[in-house]
């Protein structure tokens, strides 16, 4: 039986909501042992969103939300800021491979969980900081999620319509590019670590990882000091190149005429082979020059058509056309099913369904959804007794002082 890339590699997972706990799944997608630690009374704010009023049995373990960022976990409940707490989590340290949070700046300082704190029980550990602002500078203590380091990236105010406002992106974009850009951090800091022998300490500012995102107009403003504008879904040299209508309602086709002879064939496609000859659309500066007018003429022909039959009209003759898929279009996707994209996940209080499967296909070490998301505190008996040999009477003990528990306090999201 072959092991996945991250085998035997332990992950404390203490972050919560969208970011940290993508990394966490892509690193347990591929094997890691990823146990995530909430609070009775500090509880992952994902678990409250569940569509409906929280009521009925353990609501709280049925958001879809959260079930999906959290598949191949481990969970247990754990109050670090209780002395026992504490203790017991640098315990955990000591067995562990890597501590990932996703807290304010000053969070793990007022825990007395510093990397100083963490690397003196492990001197091999990784500890992953992922603050919004960084851990330094006038705005390191302020609360942002991924909307807000949105708009204070600079991708918002690029997003929109020509003469229109700024557009969020209706996903809260920095999230999983952090917690992408995180998973990576951690595979190369285990790399540098079978190297050196040693752990190391890394802070991700998710805002300043979303403005990589946007480099081309940090390179072009510098460069040329004009500020980029908002172009919606046309390009800057590319024409036509939009989203454009097709029969049905709410129906659509995206196409990206890259260059000349694209455009010739287009045009024979949709059979007005004179648009070649128009002086305004004669080369690319002047369909980009004429982009409204020629957007008009292409929306008819479309318009025409289902947006599967236009784009493999298009497809069909080399220009890069896409029908836009609802939700339920991919789910119902032959080309998706016959790769097996899709994995079933069973969970014994929000039912069964289907899920996007880990990203990387590897040849070697092909990996599955081995676990489904985990229940609030579901695995503190293998946490507490088998991790770190406690009785059944200390973990007792432990729900008593209020250190653990098996039921979220329901206040602290209400």
């Amino acid at each position: 039986m072959y092991r996945l890339p991250l085998h035997g590699i332990r992950i404390l997972d203490l972050t919560m909501s969208w970011a940290g706990p993508y990394a966490t799944r892509l690193l347990a997608d591929m094997g890691a042992e990823v146990i995530k630690i909430e609070a009775v009374t500090s509880w992952d704010l994902l678990r409250t969103f569940i569509g409906r009023p929280p009521t009925g049995e353990r609501w709280w373990d049925t958001s879809p939300y959260f079930n999906h960022i959290n598949r191949n976990k481990y969970a247990c409940a754990l109050d670090l800021s209780k002395p026992r707490g504490h203790e017991l989590f640098l315990r955990l340290a000591k067995l562990s491979d890597v501590v990932i949070e996703n807290f304010r700046a000053d969070v793990m300082d007022n825990l007395d969980l510093t990397y100083e704190t963490l690397s003196a029980v492990n001197d091999q550990l990784i500890v992953v900081s992922m603050p919004a602002h960084g851990k330094t500078g006038p705005e390191r203590d302020f609360i942002a999620y991924g909307t807000n380091v949105e708009q204070l990236s600079g991708l918002c105010h690029l997003t929109g319509y020509e003469g229109g406002p700024p557009h969020k992106t209706g996903i809260s974009y920095g999230d999983p590019m952090a917690g992408i850009a995180a998973a990576g951090a951690v595979a190369l800091a285990l790399w540098d670590r079978r190297r050196t022998g040693g752990g190391q300490y890394i802070e991700l500012a998710q805002r300043e990882n979303l403005i990589n995102v946007i480099g081309e107009y940090v390179v072009a403003f510098t460069a040329t000091g004009r500020e980029p504008s908002r172009r919606g879904n046309r390009h800057s040299s590319m024409t036509p190149h939009g989203c454009y209508p097709c029969r049905g309602d709410d129906q659509w086709i995206t196409i990206a005429c890259e260059n000349d002879a694209q455009f010739s064939v287009l045009c024979g496609v949709t059979g007005s082979p004179e648009l070649a000859r128009d002086e305004r659309f004669a080369d690319v500066v002047r369909r980009h020059r004429n982009q409204r007018a020629l957007d008009e003429i292409v929306a008819v022909w479309t318009r025409e058509r289902s947006k599967e039959d236009a784009a493999q009209a298009l497809q069909g003759a080399g220009v890069p056309a896409m029908p836009v898929l609802s939700v339920p279009e991919v789910f119902e996707d032959e080309h998706l099913h016959a790769r097996d994209f899709f994995e079933p996940v069973s969970h014994e209080v929000a039912g069964t369904w289907d899920i996007e499967g880990p990203h990387w296909r590897m040849s070697e070490t092909p990996a599955h959804i081995r676990l489904p998301p985990p229940s609030f505190a579901e695995h503190n008996a293998y946490v507490f007794g088998e991790l770190l040999g406690l009785s059944d009477e200390e973990i007792a003990q432990l729900e008593a002082e209020g250190v653990t528990g098996t039921t979220p306090t329901r206040a602290v999201h209400e």
